[in-house]
């Protein structure tokens, strides 16, 4: 199982879980410098669609806390709170916990690292889909973005449109593999089912979309698991537009970033 957003991968690897939308009204203003979108009728014009939508005015770094909540084996539900910087495209730092304990994950040139007591013990060539999904979509060129799509065995020959929280969408994949769900309206991502195990499907779910500097953002994050919401977020303390020292995203020097402003 994948997760994310912006820690729901960081759970696969930080915690020992068995398993591990967009519903606002407001429009961005229109991009007066925009030529009309080609149409879309596959994922490929998809992802250019909505690289184009934003092209040079969706935020590049983004920060936040959020409260992390999981359902335990017993039914009780574990709440803690994780800090997480982004740094578009690709880079992400999830703190888990009390930041001096130094555990965390971090993604970082196509990899996944996994630390604890800030040294890294788990390392492996991994990307984050629902970052690159999510974000990078907007922050790097689109052909980059399908050519990762691809490598991490999303099917962009099946494409579709549906309905989501009755609002148009496109969807491409299938959740025998990965299922994508994007906005039609606003073309942000909103939903990603994939296979969690024997006969089971993983549906993660970004709502509650509001505008962010340029873009949106989704500071609700749910994950279901056989009808049931298993693990969900709930983000506080956005703030966007900052200079992310690099340092944050080193996984040698991560016990060196915990004293970094930010």
């Amino acid at each position: 199982m994948r997760l994310f957003a912006a820690g729901l991968l960081a759970l696969r690897f930080a915690l020992p879980l068995g398993v591990l939308a967009g519903c606002a009204s407001s429009r961005l203003p229109a991009n007066p410098a925009a030529s009309p979108a080609p149409a879309i009728t596959d994922a490929p014009a998809l992802i250019r669609a909505m690289h184009g939508r934003y092209a040079g005015r969706w935020y590049r770094t983004l920060a936040f806390t959020q409260a992390t909540s999981r359902v335990l084996p017993d039914s009780t539900v574990r709440t803690e709170t994780w800090r997480e910087w982004m740094a578009l495209p690709g880079r992400l730092r999830i703190e888990i916990g009390v930041a001096a304990d130094g555990h965390g994950v971090l993604f970082a040139r196509d990899s996944t690292f996994v630390v604890r007591g800030s040294e890294v013990v788990r390392a492996e060539p991994e990307r984050n889909p629902l970052l690159l999904l999510g974000f990078d979509v907007y922050g790097q060129p689109p052909e980059t973005t399908l050519r990762m799509l691809e490598e991490d065995g999303f099917d962009l020959s099946t494409f579709r449109t549906d309905t989501w929280e009755g609002r148009p969408a496109y969807v491409f994949g299938t959740p025998a593999t990965k299922e994508v769900w994007v906005d039609a309206e606003r073309l942000v991502f909103v939903r990603l089912l994939e296979p969690a195990g024997p006969g089971q499907i993983q549906d993660v779910r970004f709502a509650d979309y509001e505008p962010l500097d340029g873009g949106w953002i989704a500071p609700t994050v749910e994950v279901w698991l056989g009808g049931r919401k298993v693990f969900w977020e709930a983000y506080s303390e956005i703030r966007t537009g900052f200079e992310a020292d690099p340092v944050l995203f080193d996984p040698r020097r991560w016990g060196a970033a915990l004293g970094v402003a930010r």
